[in-house]
Parts: C-alpha cells; structure tokens; sequence
C-alpha cells in the first residue's frame, strides 16, 4: 500500500538529504516527493508517497523523528485531505489534429501554456488520478516529454472524505 506522509521540519540545509539518506539506508523507495515552505517562517513540509504497510510506516515514522531538524510527522493515507499534483506534458501537434487535442486539454480542465508549428505544452493540476487519465488519452498523439511535481497534500479541516462521497455518488448512479 502507498503512504501519503506529510513532514514537517526546521528550513535548513541538508534536512532532504538527511530523510532521503535514512529511507535509501533501510533500502525504501520515495516514489513521490514534494517541498516548499510553510504558512510559519523557518519551517518547510515534505510531501512524500512511499510503498509499505503500516508496520513499515510506523517503524519509518520512528526514524525521521530521530532526526533532529524533523518536527512533526503525519501520515494522512486515509484522513480526508486535499491533494494535488502538477504536470507539464509536451504532445506532438499538427495542424490536423491540435484542435482535438486542445479539446481533451479543456475536459480534463487543463491548459496550453506552450505551443509550437509541432506540439503544444499543456499544464494539469489535479490528483494523481487525472494525471494517468490525461496522458492515456493524449498518448495517442505521441508524447515528447513529461514533467511532474511530487504530490502535494493538506488535511481537509472539516473532515469531509471526498473519496467517501465520490464512492457513494458512484454506487447510487450503478444501483
């Protein structure tokens, strides 16, 4: 199962070296990792999606607390949250078919942010879920290179679960 770890630690050099040291010395992959400052000054999160099971994620857990520039750790798998990702996709464009392109852009609420006489630039922002979705529609179009950001995530103050409500919403629709 995927972990969604959210970590919160003191803004200062070789804090991401130290975390990525302690999961490649137990032998962990990150598979997705995020970083930036936070609302209090000298503080940054680290938004990071590793592989294991609970065991594995508390004895993580432990870890990065025994480093001291780690302040908090929270793992927000099944807390209702808010998460998104960013992703640049270049896509080969002819005249033919930029159109239909930009058509699949404007249903996945994504934008051009780049064109050319042979491919256009498009940004997405959502989760992790339109992201796979977006590039197997564009795929057929030829891909000429992707970018993307680690996931980035909050937990939701009101304590609604959208993935409950999506499920619920799915399951009424098929009844």
């Amino acid at each position: 199962m995927k972990h969604t770890l959210s970590v919160l630690v003191e803004d200062e050099a070789g804090v991401l070296s130290r975390i990525a040291g302690l999961f490649a010395r137990r032998g962990f992959n990150i598979e997705s990792l995020a970083v930036g400052h936070t609302e209090q000054t000298g503080v940054s999160r680290i938004t990071m999606v590793v592989p294991g099971d609970d065991g594995v994620i508390e004895q993580l857990t432990k870890q990065l607390y025994k480093l001291i520039n780690v302040l908090k750790v929270n793992d927000i798998t099944d807390k209702p949250s808010v998460e998104r990702e960013l992703m640049l996709i270049k896509v080969n464009a002819t005249n033919d078919t930029r159109s239909e392109i930009i058509n699949f852009a404007q249903i996945f609420r994504a934008r051009v942010v780049d064109a050319s006489d042979e491919s256009l630039t498009i940004e997405v922002v959502g989760d992790p879920g339109k992201m796979v979705a977006i590039v197997q529609v564009l795929d057929r179009f030829g891909i000429r290179e992707i970018a993307r950001t680690g996931k980035i995530a909050l937990t939701r103050e009101s304590g609604v679960n959208t993935e409950y409500l999506k499920a619920q919403t799915a399951s009424a629709l098929i009844a």
